[in-house]
């Protein structure tokens, strides 16, 4: 995690937000998704530390890839989401998952900690992928439209 990711998580974890401090697009994708009321806390405290990340691999982004999306906020958006439920799965499978014996708590701390953050990126490049795919193929393209045409 770089120091900006850092500095940007320290603000959040000390900041309570709800989704009216988030983007119009990032309300639609909740909507459109259905994102359960659970998931929400998580969602919008992922967004709001996402958005470095996000713009790097946007700024990365073909400018055909970037016109499947009217403009970066629906994408940070969308990695949000996709982070966010990354993020749930992740955490759930390590509570169940056993660690050598010989690793100290900081050990097994920082070996999770780098893990979700390889979870998280390749999330990123996933989406990235997805709106690549998305320029050749027109019913690809739709789908993504179709969640901020409401």
């Amino acid at each position: 995690m770089s120091e900006i990711e850092k500095q940007d998580l320290d603000q959040v974890e000390n900041a309570e937000y709800t989704l009216d401090d988030c983007s119009p697009e990032l309300r639609q994708v909740v909507e459109f998704e259905k994102v359960p009321d659970e998931l929400l806390n998580m969602l919008i405290n992922v967004y709001k530390v996402s958005e470095t990340t996000s713009r790097e691999a946007w700024d990365e982004l073909p400018g055909s890839a970037q016109n499947v999306l009217d403009n970066f906020e629906q994408f940070h958006a969308l990695v949000a989401l996709s982070q966010s439920y990354a993020g749930v799965d992740f955490l759930t499978e390590m509570q169940e998952t056993q660690l050598p014996d010989h690793m100290s708590d900081e050990e097994q701390s920082e070996y999770k900690a780098v893990l979700l953050d390889k979870v998280l990126r390749n999330c990123v490049k996933d989406l990235c992928k997805q709106l690549k795919q998305a320029r050749r193929h027109p019913p690809m393209k739709k789908e993504f439209q179709a969640i901020f045409s409401q």
